[in-house]
């Protein structure tokens, strides 16, 4: 009896090995992670305030990579036309990404942020971010910041594409930004600093260009709010947007 299950065994062994040397020549070559890129701009557009205001704005990522590390660069912001005011950089950021999980990637890198002129102060920072796709396909983009004088900041984007039809989409679009530790030099109050709040409707002329329309609403929050009373500013604002979505 104790033969036969050796036996057994015996072939069972030689069996197994003989069928794991022969998948791989029967089974296809793995596919290998190639790298690729692209450029977009979710935003490229023009927009007129409830004061009559003229504002040229862009939003756009860039990435270059594999399916589980990437190199990115994500630059906003906006320039009022005619004013002589420079242009405004919301954020310009260099970030290195890692996959660690379906749909959300971690990043980290580093950034700036002010207006841009020859002679402006701008805000160096380091940047943590958690970006991918949430429950329900919102795409969300949330950011930790600390600058060079130690200054903690957050902020967080989302956004969601209904499909009204194969070439049609209504997007809303929320952003809100706080401050854990007060900024001296950079006039910024600690906690909630604004909101925006968005609704754009476009339309694919091809899978590379969406012209759009659409409207905002923005607000300052908090202390930030009180200073803009302080100094005679509003301290919310409204508008209409016509631009599209370019990526290549």
């Amino acid at each position: 009896m104790n033969l036969r299950i050796i036996f057994g065994l015996i072939i069972l062994t030689v069996t197994l090995r003989s069928v794991a040397q022969e998948t791989p020549e029967s089974w296809p070559s793995p596919v290998k992670d190639t790298l690729n890129g692209i450029v977009l701009f979710d935003r490229l557009e023009v927009a007129r305030n409830n004061r009559e205001e003229n504002i040229a704005v862009w939003d756009m990522i860039a990435w270059y990579g594999g399916d589980t590390y990437r190199l990115y660069f994500k630059s906003e912001g906006e320039n009022k036309q005619n004013d002589g005011e420079p242009t405004d950089i919301e954020r310009a950021e260099l970030l290195a990404s890692r996959l660690i999980a379906p749909f959300w990637e971690i990043q980290v890198g580093i950034g700036a942020r002010g207006e841009l002129t020859s002679d402006s102060n701008m805000e160096n920072y380091a940047v943590v971010s958690l970006f991918g796709m949430a429950p329900y396909q919102f795409e969300v983009d949330s950011s930790l910041i600390i600058n060079e004088d130690g200054d903690v900041s957050v902020s967080m984007e989302a956004e969601y594409d209904y499909r009204m039809s194969q070439t049609s989409y209504l997007q809303p679009r929320i952003s809100l930004s706080a401050s854990l530790s007060e900024s001296e030099r950079f006039d910024r109050p600690s906690g909630f600093n604004s909101i925006r709040v968005g609704l754009r409707y476009r339309m694919e002329v091809s899978r590379e260009f969406a012209p759009y329309i659409g409207a905002y609403w923005s607000r300052a929050l908090g202390a930030s709010a009180d200073n803009l009373r302080g100094i005679g500013d509003p301290v919310h604002e409204t508008g209409v947007v016509l631009g599209a979505r370019v990526w290549f």
